[in-house]
C-alpha cells in the first residue's frame, strides 16, 4: 500500500512540475508588464535612483574637478550602470501593455507599434545616445558630455505620481517631493558658484570663494559645503551676503534672486495646499464645529448645553470617531462600498438574533444602511414609550436599562448587544404597538450603529423568504416576552393575502392582453375605414355638376308642361301665339300643337323624352363610375 501511494505521488507530481516547466517557457516568450501591478510599480521606484544619480552627480564632477579626478573609476563604473537600467527600462517599454475598451493588449507587435509611435520613444533613445564617445576627443575629465541622461526625467515624475497615490500620508509625501526639488536646485546653483568663482578668481573678492590655498578652504568637502550654505543663503533671502563687485556677480545674483522668488511661492503654495486638505479632511470625517459654536452663540444657548456640544466635538476629534462614513465613500462604486461595509460591519451585524442565519446578500446590503452614532454620557438613546423608528447595535461603550426615575438600573448592555429590533419589523399583534418600552442611557461615551425602519423595509422588498424569517422570530420573541396577542388567523391571513396578490397579478396580466387585442382591432378598423372614405372621395369627384344640371333642366320641363294645360283651356288664338312663344324659347320640342287633342299627345311625346334623357344621364354617371373604379385599381396596384 506504501508503494502504491508513493507511486501515486510521483505521478501526481511529475505532470505538476511539466505544467510548471511550460508556464515558466511561455511566460517568459511572452513576457508582458501590466502598468497596474506591481512589478511596475516596483521598476518606477528603482528608476528614480539612476536618474537622480544623474541630475546630482554629472553637474557636481563638473565643476568640482577635484572630485572628479581622484574618483574617475567609482564615476565611470556607476555611470554605465546607470546606462544599463536605462537599456532595461527601454525594453520594458516594448513589453508594458496597454488598455483598450478596458481590456489589457498582449499582443507583442501591437505593444512594439504603440511605444515606438509615442514620444516617449524618442526621448529614451535620446538619453541612450552613446554620448561617451566624445570622451576620445574632449577627454575622459569632461562628465558633461553625459548631459542627455536627464532626458529620461519623465519616468522619475510617473515614479512620484504613483507613490503620491498609493502613499497613506500624500501631504507628507508631497511636502518631502518639493524639499527634493528645492535640494537639487539648491546643489546646482551651489556647483555653478563654485565654478564662478573658479572663473573670477579664488579670493579675488569678498564675494567669491576664498582662496584654495588657504589650508582652512583647500578641502574639496570644506568647498562643497561652503558654497551649498551660500546658495542656500542666496535662494531663500535669509541672512547677509557680502555685495557683488563684478558684472558677472551681479548677473548671477539677480537670476538667483528671480529663482528664490519663484522657490518662494512655490513653497508657500505647497503648504497653503497641504494646509487646506488637511483641513478638507477634517471637513468631511468630523462635522464642522466652528459652524455649530456661531450658532450657538447667535441663539444665546445656555452654556452648560454649549458644554455638552463642545465635549462631543472634542470626544470625536481625540478619539478620531468618523460619522460621516457613508459621505466618505460615496465617490467609490458600489461594490467596494460593499466590500468595505462588510468587512467593517458585517461581524457586528450578524451577532444580532433576528439576523442570524439570514442569506450574506440581504446583510450586505443592510450593512450599507447603517448610520454611526456617538452619545455622550447621561444622554437618553430612547425612552419608554417613544415610537420606535429604528434599532441600535452597540459597537463600543455601556448602556444602562434604567428606571422612569433614570438612578435604578435594571441591566447593562455592552459591545455586540442589540435593542429595538422589534420595532422596525411591525408584527401584527404586538401588544406595545411599536413603542419603546424601556429607558436606555448611555454611561459613557457609545458608539452605536443604527438601522431604520425604511431601510430594513425597503431592503426586506426585495427578500420575501427572509421577511417571513424575521417576522416569524420576531413572533417567537414576543411570545417568550408575553407581548404578542394570541391570533389564529395570522397565517391563514398571511397565505390569503399572498393567494389575492397571485389572483390579482393573473388578472391583471389576462386584462393587458385584452387592451392590447382591442387597440389592435381598433387600429385596423380605422384602417379599413380610412380606406373606404379615400375609395368614396374618388368615387364622388365628378357628381356635383351632374347632378345639379339634370336637376334644372326637370325643373324647367314641367314649368312648361303647366303652362300649356293652363293655354288649352283659353282659346287657340292664345294657343297659337304661346305656342309661337315656346318654339322660340324651346327649339327641342318639335311639331305644334293643335286643339284639345292635340295638346295631350304633345304631353306625352314631351314625357317620353324626357324619360329618355333621364336613362342617357344615368348611363353616363354608370360608365364614370366605372372609369373611376378602374382608375383606383389601376392606382392600387401601382
Amino acid at each position: 500500500m506504501n508503494k502504491n501511494s508513493e507511486e501515486e505521488e510521483n505521478k501526481e507530481q511529475e505532470p505538476k512540475e511539466k505544467k510548471k516547466e511550460e508556464t515558466t517557457k511561455l511566460n517568459w516568450k511572452e513576457w508582458i508588464i501590466d502598468p497596474s501591478e506591481e512589478f511596475y510599480y516596483t521598476w518606477l521606484q528603482i528608476m528614480i535612483l539612476p536618474i537622480c544619480y544623474n541630475w546630482v552627480i554629472i553637474i557636481f564632477r563638473t565643476c568640482f574637478y577635484a572630485i572628479e579626478e581622484k574618483f574617475v573609476a567609482t564615476w565611470l563604473t556607476l555611470d554605465y550602470i546607470c546606462d544599463l537600467f536605462y537599456v532595461l527600462d527601454t525594453v520594458i517599454g516594448f513589453r508594458t501593455g496597454f488598455l483598450e475598451q478596458g481590456i489589457l493588449v498582449r499582443d507583442l507587435s501591437l505593444l512594439k507599434k504603440r511605444y515606438m509611435r509615442s514620444s516617449r520613444f524618442k526621448w529614451d533613445i535620446a538619453s541612450l545616445l552613446p554620448t561617451d564617445l566624445l570622451y576620445l576627443k574632449l577627454g575622459i575629465h569632461t562628465p558633461l558630455v553625459r548631459v542627455n541622461r536627464f532626458l529620461r526625467t519623465s519616468r522619475m515624475n510617473e515614479a512620484l505620481d504613483r507613490m503620491e497615490t498609493r502613499t497613506s500620508y500624500p501631504n507628507t509625501f508631497r511636502v518631502a517631493k518639493l524639499m527634493l526639488y528645492i535640494f537639487v536646485l539648491i546643489h546646482w546653483n551651489a556647483c555653478v558658484y563654485f565654478s564662478l568663482s573658479n572663473y573670477i578668481g579664488f579670493g579675488a573678492d569678498p564675494w567669491v570663494y576664498p582662496n584654495i590655498s588657504d589650508p582652512d578652504f583647500a578641502a574639496t568637502r570644506r568647498q562643497y559645503f561652503y558654497c551649498f550654505w551660500f546658495s542656500t543663503l542666496i535662494l531663500t533671502t535669509v541672512g547677509d551676503t557680502p555685495p557683488p563687485e563684478r558684472e558677472e556677480e551681479y548677473l548671477f545674483l539677480v537670476a538667483d534672486m528671480l529663482i528664490a522668488v519663484l522657490v518662494f511661492a512655490s513653497v508657500v503654495g505647497s503648504m497653503g495646499d497641504v494646509i487646506s486638505s488637511l483641513r478638507d479632511r477634517d471637513n468631511v470625517f468630523f462635522p464642522n464645529h466652528e459652524l455649530v459654536k456661531g450658532y450657538l452663540r447667535s441663539r444665546r444657548i445656555s452654556k452648560e448645553l454649549q458644554k455638552r456640544v463642545n465635549d462631543w466635538y472634542q470626544h470625536l476629534h481625540i478619539n478620531k470617531k468618523i460619522t460621516r462614513e457613508n459621505e466618505i465613500l460615496r465617490h467609490l462604486p458600489i461594490t467596494l462600498q460593499t466590500a468595505i461595509a462588510v468587512s467593517v460591519h458585517l461581524p457586528t451585524m450578524s451577532k444580532v438574533t433576528i439576523f442570524q442565519n439570514c442569506e450574506n446578500s440581504l446583510l450586505e446590503q443592510l450593512v450599507l444602511k447603517l448610520t454611526p452614532q456617538v452619545y455622550s454620557p447621561g444622554e437618553y438613546v430612547c425612552k419608554k414609550g417613544d415610537v420606535g423608528h429604528e434599532m441600535y447595535i452597540i459597537k463600543e461603550g455601556k448602556l444602562a436599562v434604567v428606571a422612569d426615575d433614570g438612578v435604578t438600573q435594571f441591566a447593562v448592555l455592552g459591545e455586540g448587544n442589540f435593542f429595538g429590533e422589534i420595532s422596525i419589523l411591525n408584527i401584527k399583534g404586538n401588544k406595545s404597538g411599536n413603542r419603546r418600552t424601556a429607558n436606555i442611557r448611555s454611561i459613557g461615551y457609545s458608539d452605536l450603529f443604527s438601522l431604520s425602519k425604511e431601510d430594513l423595509t425597503e431592503t426586506l422588498l426585495e427578500y420575501p423568504a427572509a421577511k417571513r424569517l424575521l417576522e416569524e422570530k420576531g413572533h417567537q420573541i414576543l411570545t417568550k416576552m408575553g407581548m404578542l396577542e394570541e391570533t389564529d388567523e395570522g397565517e391563514g391571513e398571511v397565505e390569503k393575502t399572498e393567494d389575492k396578490v397571485k389572483r390579482l397579478e393573473a388578472s391583471l396580466e389576462a386584462l393587458q392582453t385584452k387592451l392590447a387585442r382591442l387597440i389592435a382591432e381598433l387600429e385596423s378598423s380605422a384602417r379599413k375605414m380610412m380606406q373606404r372614405v379615400e375609395l368614396l372621395e374618388l368615387q364622388t369627384e365628378g357628381w356635383e355638376g351632374i347632378v345639379a344640371e339634370g336637376a334644372q333642366g326637370e325643373i324647367e320641363e314641367w314649368e312648361k308642361v303647366k303652362e300649356r294645360e293652363i293655354g288649352d283651356g283659353d282659346g287657340d288664338g292664345d294657343g297659337e301665339k304661346e305656342e309661337e312663344k315656346e318654339e322660340e324659347e324651346d327649339p327641342i320640342v318639335e311639331g305644334e300643337r293643335g286643339e284639345g287633342d292635340g295638346g295631350e299627345e304633345s304631353l306625352g311625346e314631351k314625357e317620353k323624352n324626357a324619360g329618355g334623357i333621364e336613362e342617357s344621364e344615368n348611363e353616363k354617371e354608370e360608365t364614370e363610375e366605372e372609369q373611376i373604379k378602374t382608375e383606383t385599381q389601376d392606382q392600387k396596384r401601382d
